[in-house]
């Protein structure tokens, strides 16, 4: 028998046997000394996982011990994290910019000014051209949400630029 406890855990039935035994004491562990916030299961899972990554250097007789170890460290590591997490949320974040007054209200200026030309287009102009230039979609895919052809969709984004173009001095886009 002594044999057996030397030996390491890399045959599957050993495993199977070894996850049998302890699954559901190391998930007990888990919930009782830390709750479920910590996401026991996982956890459990991931020692698993180790224990198997590492089978060639653990024998049967040290199993038990390193499960119940990976587990513990891992759940200390995740309260260590939250605790980082909430140190840094709690610092007070700049509530400035480097951008000066004047550059604030010329910016709020032309995107009053680019939201009123907008709403000015057609509302087919308008619903083609920020598909394409806001949402990124290509023609093809507005033209099947439109139900019109991709040439069609392709004037109606050309006039409503041409539109936005000609009444917003400054307009440009990537």
């Amino acid at each position: 028998m002594n044999k057996n406890l030397n030996k390491n855990i890399c045959s599957e039935s050993v495993f199977e046997r070894i996850y049998n035994k302890y699954s559901s004491d190391v998930l007990s562990f888990l919930y009782y000394k830390y709750g479920a916030q910590y996401s026991p299961n996982d956890k459990m899972q991931d020692a698993f996982i180790k224990l198997w990554e590492n089978c060639k250097k653990i024998t049967i007789s040290k199993a038990k011990s390193f499960l119940f170890t990976v587990v513990n460290n891992m759940t200390l590591n995740d309260i260590k994290h939250q605790k980082v997490v909430l140190k840094y949320n709690s610092i007070n974040k700049k509530n400035y910019t480097n951008e000066t007054p004047e550059f604030i209200l010329e910016k709020e200026e032309y995107l009053a000014h680019y939201n009123t030309v907008l709403s000015n287009l057609k509302e087919e102009q308008r619903i083609a051209f920020l598909l394409n230039k806001v949402e990124g979609k290509k023609h093809k895919e507005i033209a099947e949400i439109m139900g019109i052809s991709t040439k069609a969709v392709e004037y109606r984004i050309y006039t409503a630029f041409n539109m936005l173009k000609s009444q917003i001095k400054e307009f440009k886009l990537k």
